[in-house]
């Protein structure tokens, strides 16, 4: 006989199957798509704020999203794995030191905001390294070898490359400000 959380995962699974949740935690601005039945016809109006509250109970998991409409605060809870929820994406990530987010309901203005997380280590992108990382593990499968030894290494000539693309050199610059000085002398004798 199988017990109640039994059954509660195996749905969970199920549902997590045809729906693809995106990870995401307090403090993180999402919009949530709702499906609204009208009538006869359906469809989806997007709720975007901020995740206040999330709570994990397997399929009784569920999330608060806090938004400022015409200067009255509105909160909404949802039900994770509800049918009425067609799409959930994260807009921003949140720095925030708290899971429940409660005192945002007595501020207003500059005082409510949060703080963004800034996911990018110095120079890369994390989501380029990813897909990096992605791309090596990849290859590493093919030739048979395991996943965790293989790390990509930068050179110093490549960091040096890198700067030197970023950096236009002095010469460009000044050929770019003759070019300005000579449309500007050739605008001023159109004038006379």
């Amino acid at each position: 006989m199988k017990n109640i959380e039994d059954i509660n995962r195996a749905n969970v699974k199920k549902i997590l199957a045809k729906k693809k949740i995106p990870e995401f935690f307090a403090g993180d601005t999402i919009k949530v798509g709702v499906r609204i039945v009208e009538g006869k016809r359906e469809r989806i109006q997007n709720f975007e704020g901020v995740c206040i509250a999330k709570k994990n109970r397997d399929i009784n998991s569920s999330f608060t999203v806090r938004k400022i409409s015409f200067g009255e605060g509105v909160e909404r809870t949802f039900a994770l794995y509800s049918p009425i929820i067609s799409s959930i994406k994260v807009i921003r990530s949140g720095k925030v030191r708290r899971a429940k987010l409660y005192y945002l309901r007595d501020r207003k203005g500059k005082s409510a905001r949060i703080s963004e997380k800034i996911n990018k280590k110095i120079g890369i992108d994390t989501f380029e390294q990813a897909v990096d990382n992605k791309f090596v593990n990849e290859t590493a499968l093919a030739e048979g070898k395991p996943q965790e030894k293989v790390k990509i290494k930068v050179t110093e000539t490549e960091k040096k490359e890198t700067v030197l693309k970023a950096k236009p050199k002095k010469e460009e610059l000044q050929k770019e400000v003759l070019k300005l000085d000579i449309k500007k002398e050739e605008l001023k004798t159109k004038k006379k």
